[in-house]
This record gives C-alpha cells, structure tokens and sequence, in this order.
C-alpha cells in the first residue's frame, strides 16, 4: 500500500461572470495562503460546431495554458495534453447545482496518471 501524501485544506473563492453576450466565461481564483496555489484566471469560450470549449488559463506565477473542456449530462470535464505535463479534471454537480465536485489529475508523460488535488465548489449566494 502506498503511504498517503500530507493532506491539507485550503480556502479560496472563485467569481465566474458572463462577458460579450454570454459568449465568453471568466472565472478568477483566489486562495488562502496565497501563492499557494496561486491566484489564476480563466476565459472559457465555445465554438458553435462542437460540444467542446476552449480555454485560455493564467496564473499568478506567470503560467499560461490552453485547455479545453467539455459540460455534458452533469459532469465537467478539462484537459491538456502536452509532452511534459499533461492535466485532466472530471467533476459533477450537485443535484440542486450549489456544489461541484472534482478531482485533477496530472501525467507526465500523458500514460501514467496520478491525483494531483480535489476541488470543491460551493456556491455562496
């Protein structure tokens, strides 16, 4: 059995808002401590012809990448596949859609995938 990484919470808010007509999502993160994770933005868009969206992330360490994601029958999903450090994330909602559960995963090689954290949404209002 393999030991079990330290475990630990941390608190932050998460603000979505709808720009341009909702054709475009902006979600911003913050947590506490900060830098830890670091605070980040995202813009989410889709495209008309698929189920997918983009999305273009950013962060207080000066990380830029591009995503993308799909919304179907309740569970979100995010991913990026690059050579050196691949991501993915599943969630679902809460039957009244106040809370999202997820998990983000990380590989780097895009074969051998291991948790990276859980997340949690709750809504506040």
């Amino acid at each position: 059995m393999e030991a079990m990484k330290d475990q630990f919470k941390l608190d932050g808010h998460a603000t979505f808002e709808w720009l341009e007509d909702r054709a475009f999502l902006l979600q911003h993160s913050d947590f506490e401590p900060a830098k830890m994770p670091p605070a980040s933005t995202m813009i989410i868009g889709g495209d008309e012809s698929t189920e997918t969206y983009g999305i273009l992330y950013y962060d207080s360490r000066g990380v830029a990448r591009t995503l993308q994601m799909s919304l179907k029958d309740g569970v979100w999903k995010v991913w990026r596949e690059a050579p050196d450090f691949s991501q993915r994330f599943t969630a679902t909602f809460s039957d009244d859609g106040s809370i999202i559960t997820g998990r983000w995963e990380k590989s780097m090689d895009g074969k051998n995938w291991e948790h990276d954290f859980d997340l949690t949404y709750a809504k506040i209002r």
